[in-house]
């Protein structure tokens, strides 16, 4: 199966391959013979939404046209479908019989803490509309993940009626002698063709791949050269070429593979998108377990929150992290649950100081089972010293997730199609934006016709390129560096040089009349005016501040209201999740800084708090 368009490009390129990269070299794909193409599913729903501007939906039905004689396969995250969270059965069942309808032939699906019932929903729903259904486990290693567990899982898995059984290493862990006694085991214990997922990373995968071929396995996942490797997934034409004269040659014609790579390794020198390469902190993936996805991802949290110099404290707290929340595999959203909440146990350097939401629901019992019991002195810290830990998921009551009748009336006539409903059922704020945008009855233009495929890299300059010249500038000793673009000229300063321009032009400016004036930004004498008994409370991180739970519900807090120690201040949105910003101490709020839905930087103050102390 192909993965460059799906995981390959999930892996390494953060998920930005647009359909403009993808049409044209689509036919080419359509002719190699691959059992399937990932296409869909995982990130790239969201990532269509909050980085390209495309609909989810569409992009899906341009790939099906143009490749009429290869399956399409998606990734489904088991009751979480392609979000971060779960969703009522009737919108499994809703979102999956669309994706059916729209191109999808093969359905992976996945729970990352391997709970069979988090899986039945869409076993359901995807023998009901008659697609492939291929059931995943998501492999890794602990103490309780054993040679047992796997088999006993793929048994319940098999019942559901799997066509396939996939076994997902996200982390490539697997070694070739473990692949062959796991693949022997699970086709002793099932009658069903195995598949098997492994990324590169320590760079084990290719060897995984031969051993497993040798006891058994039908299916491999393989990319294309230039997004293969490092975080993602064995090149095809290394795989391909290595079954040959064997009993797994794949009759792949070499020559059109190279050719499609060719296609790619323009698009990747186009984006000034890095190769998949293995490093030391990839080879130590048989210690710190985190899988590819997750590690660039983790690199891009950390660009994000300017704290690229801590990668090695977080690789190093994530499995500290894990064993504390019961070992559970390190896949989506799992992986950015733990991920997240290792990143800020570094950054704030006071452990499990804050929590995100979606690790509070975890803790509670809302993503399902986990593999092993929490780490008790965890569970109080984030819940009290005077929880009941062993009722604390039957007493604190969890949402239940909407249907799809009670999303289709939040979304009104923005909707025109079960298609919108569900886009807006899995990021309500990103499909607002989108749906109000491009309405339904308007068509979204996209870079796929043959000549805009010849596009060149001199004709564009885009954000990789701004990032390279802001690099380029802080590591030299010139004060700017300017490139054109087609009669525009993009101009990268340094901090000083900048700060003198500004002030250079605003004295040569002409004085505008006082109502125009914009306020002040507030600065260190603003500070000097406030009493010395209010204390800021700053952003912990780059993210987006939001004053209140929801848009229906009241704000967190006001002025003058007295909160107690460890109550909710507000939610910073950082890394895909909902971050709770607690009081340190009790106290009085005084002021409120920023405004619901504005975008915060580290260190930033939010809010100033004056301290009740006791007499």
């Amino acid at each position: 199966m192909d993965t460059t368009i799906r995981d390959g490009q999930q892996s390494l390129w953060a998920t930005r391959m647009t359909i403009g990269d993808i049409l044209p070299i689509l036919p080419k794909m359509d002719e190699v013979g691959y059992w399937a193409i990932e296409a869909w599913g995982g990130a790239t729903f969201d990532s269509c939404l909050r980085f390209l501007d495309e609909n989810p939906w569409d992009r899906l039905r341009q790939i099906k046209a143009a490749t009429p004689k290869t399956p399409l396969a998606m990734l489904v995250r088991g009751q979480n479908l392609v979000g971060y969270r779960h969703y009522s059965s009737d919108v499994v069942d809703r979102f999956i019989a669309c994706a059916h309808k729209n191109g999808i032939d093969v359905f992976r699906v996945f729970d990352a803490l391997n709970d069979i019932d988090n899986m039945r929903d869409c076993a359901r729903a995807v023998k009901a509309c008659g697609a492939h259904f291929e059931p995943a486990i998501s492999y890794t290693t602990s103490p309780v993940h054993t040679l047992d567990s796997y088999v006993d899982y793929a048994c319940k898995l098999a019942e559901l009626g799997a066509d396939t059984i996939c076994i997902k290493d996200m982390a490539g862990l697997l070694t070739p002698y473990r692949t062959e006694k796991l693949v022997n085991a699970l086709r002793a214990a099932v009658d069903v063709p195995i598949h098997l997922h492994s990324h590169y990373v320590g760079g084990m995968a290719p060897s995984c791949f031969i051993k497993g071929a040798e006891a058994g396995a039908s299916i491999v996942d393989t990319a294309s050269a230039p997004l293969a490797s490092g975080n993602s997934h064995p090149a095809v034409e290394m795989v391909a070429a290595s079954f040959k004269e064997s009993a797994f040659d794949t009759g792949f014609d070499l020559n059109l593979l190279f050719e499609i790579a060719n296609y790619w390794e323009e698009v990747r020198r186009r984006g000034h998108y890095k190769r998949g390469v293995s490093s030391l902190i990839h080879m130590q993936v048989y210690k710190h377990q985190i899988p590819g996805g997750m590690m660039s991802n983790l690199m891009s949290q950390l660009e994000v929150q300017h704290a690229t110099d801590r990668l090695e404290d977080v690789v190093a707290e994530i499995p500290r992290v894990r064993a504390e929340v019961g070992f559970p595999p390190l896949v989506t959203p799992m992986s950015q649950i733990v991920g997240t909440q290792a990143v800020m146990n570094v950054l704030t350097g006071k452990r499990w100081s804050i929590v995100s939401k979606e690790m509070r629901d975890y803790l509670l019992g809302a993503y399902g089972h986990a593999p092993a019991p929490f780490n008790s002195e965890i569970m109080r810290k984030v819940f009290g010293e005077n929880v009941d830990l062993a009722t604390i998921g039957n007493e604190l009551a969890l949402d239940e997730p909407p249907t799809f009748a009670q999303c289709a009336e939040e979304i009104g006539e923005l909707a025109h199609s079960d298609e919108d409903v569900l886009m807006y059922a899995m990021f309500p704020v990103e499909a607002r934006a989108f749906l109000s945008k491009h309405p339904s009855n308007e068509s979204v233009e996209f870079l796929h016709d043959e000549d805009a495929s010849q596009t060149k890299e001199d004709d564009y300059v885009d954000m990789n390129q701004i990032r390279e010249l802001i690099r380029a500038v802080e590591e030299s000793k010139i004060g700017e560096i300017s490139i054109k673009d087609a009669g525009s000229e993009i101009t990268v300063r340094k901090p000083e040089v900048a700060l003198a321009a500004n002030l250079a032009a605003a004295q040569a400016a002409p004085t505008a009349p006082a109502a125009a004036e914009a306020p002040a930004e507030q600065s260190e004498s603003d500070d000097a005016k406030r009493p010395l008994s209010w204390k800021p409370v700053k952003s912990p991180m780059v993210g987006t501040f939001y004053s209140a739970p929801s848009p229906d519900d009241p704000d967190f807090v006001a002025v003058g209201d007295e909160v107690m120690a460890g109550s909710t201040l507000c939610i910073v949105e950082a890394m895909k999740l909902m971050n709770e910003i607690a009081a340190d101490e009790m106290g009085t709020i005084r002021e409120v800084c920023v405004e619901n839905g504005d975008a915060v930087e580290y260190g930033q103050v939010m809010f100033y708090l004056e301290p009740i102390t006791s007499k």
